[in-house]
């Protein structure tokens, strides 16, 4: 079922518009190779491979029948380049919740999903937690031994929560956009929302909005400019998100991210000065 009648201003028509990559026994050598390359992007989080990082023993059992697609998606995963990608880089919670997205297709619902991953990375090692997700009931039930994992999260399907909508929109942030080069880079995404057992905003991916999403801190400038009326162009009032913001003073230290409220004729000067300051603008929206 199409995620909403919205899907191409959300940025995920590409997805729901799309047929799902399967191996069949009559795949001819096109479609295996095309099996291929959807593993790769869809494990790897649309990250740029090159030719000398492709697993090419496991697609030569691929290609000849000797493996499925499960199995070459649990050597994908538990290869060193994904590991050099998402485990050695990140911090655990950010892990598991890069795993869920590329391996089940979804964001963790609920605190204690996470809390159980920990537990087997800590006591099994990373592989075991690997085949937990591969080996699991809900893989199998959805992709079973040769469809491609694919973003289920976008989908309202039997055992799907609702609150995995909101949050698949935390971890995808645009067909084009990889999981490795996105604004919040290797913080997790989720971390405040389970803790809370609240909910994620939706905000639409970069590809349709035009920014990358990042979360302001708490003591940001609001989102809208109160007071009294203004009228003309000059006196109108923009936001700026801002993040990599160097303080001033020694040592140089970087801030996670902040916010201006800054008038239209002021605009360009700001951002200038952003830049010089060698922060990231992530967010202009009218306040």
């Amino acid at each position: 079922m199409a995620v909403t009648s919205a899907a191409s201003r959300l940025g995920t028509s590409a997805f729901s518009d799309s047929a799902r990559v399967e191996l069949r026994p009559t795949s001819t050598r096109e479609d295996v190779e095309n099996v291929i390359r959807a593993v790769y992007r869809q494990v790897l989080g649309n990250d740029y491979l090159m030719a000398s990082e492709r697993l090419t023993s496991a697609e030569s059992l691929l290609r000849d029948g000797k493996i499925s697609v499960r199995e070459f998606v649990r050597c994908v995963a538990k290869s060193d380049i994904y590991k050099q990608k998402f485990l050695y880089p990140n911090f655990q919670t950010r892990v598991i919740e890069l795993n869920y997205k590329h391996l089940l297709g979804r964001a963790p619902y609920d605190e204690s999903e996470v809390i159980t991953h920990l537990d087997i990375y800590e006591n099994q090692g990373f592989d075991a937690d690997i085949d937990s997700y591969i080996d699991s009931e809900e893989y199998q039930a959805n992709f079973g031994e040769n469809i491609v994992p694919y973003y289920r999260g976008f989908e309202f399907h039997t055992g799907a929560r609702t609150v995995g909508f909101n949050r698949m929109f935390r971890l995808y942030r645009g067909y084009a956009n990889s999981d490795r080069s996105q604004t919040e880079r290797n913080n997790p995404r989720l971390a405040r929302e389970l803790a809370q057992n609240k909910s994620s905003s939706i905000v639409a991916p970069s590809s349709s909005a035009g920014w990358s999403y990042y979360r302001a801190s708490s003591d940001a400038p609001p989102a809208k400019c109160l007071g009294g009326s203004i009228a003309g162009e000059e006196a109108r009032m923009f936001r700026l998100e801002v993040a990599g913001l160097r303080a001033p003073g020694y040592p140089s230290v970087r801030r996670s991210s902040t916010a201006y409220l800054v008038p239209y004729n002021q605009l360009s000067a700001k951002m200038q000065q952003v830049q010089r300051q060698g922060g990231r603008i992530v967010s202009v929206t009218p306040a």
